[in-house]
């Protein structure tokens, strides 16, 4: 029988890999060994989405501090990189709606504080951002309108 640490070694490597031999075990009828392991695939697809919100999070903010930051050298991939990581997070919020905005504002410092570090090396100077709105993270459009920046 798999111990708690083999699913969760087992989870951590493969989901797939892991379902698969949940699917053996209810197979064969192991009730006890299939729900062990069935909630260790579970813990692990949640840490998988949490962090995949939290990459797409640094990523939304590092640009639009960018964005605020360095208007000078404003592209329209950024503000599609804007829209995406956006995109992104509505979707794993889909999927996993525990990731909600308390789950998102429970990392918000963190994340922000990495988003500066992303920007200021990509800029290659120093960001003067203190801090981003919610309204300035999820809400406000960012476009370009002749080659000028628009945020709205």
């Amino acid at each position: 029988m798999p111990t708690k640490q083999d699913w969760e070694w087992l989870a951590a490597g493969s989901e797939y890999q892991t379902a698969q031999a949940i699917q053996q075990l209810l197979q064969e009828e192991k009730w006890m060994e299939a729900t062990e392991g069935l909630y260790e695939l579970i813990e692990s697809m949640g840490k998988s989405k949490k962090l995949a919100l939290k990459s797409q999070l640094i990523r939304l903010m590092a640009h639009v501090i960018k964005w605020k930051c360095q208007p000078e050298r404003l592209g329209y991939s950024w503000a599609i990189t804007i829209l995406s990581a956006r995109r992104e997070i509505e979707d794993i919020q889909e999927e996993v709606p525990s990731l909600n905005r308390n789950f998102i504002e429970s990392v918000w410092d963190k994340c922000f504080n990495a988003a500066v570090k992303e920007a200021e090396i990509e800029m290659g100077k120093q960001c003067e951002l203190t801090s981003l709105s919610w309204s300035e993270v999820f809400e406000e459009e960012y476009i370009l309108i002749e080659g000028k920046n628009h945020a709205n």
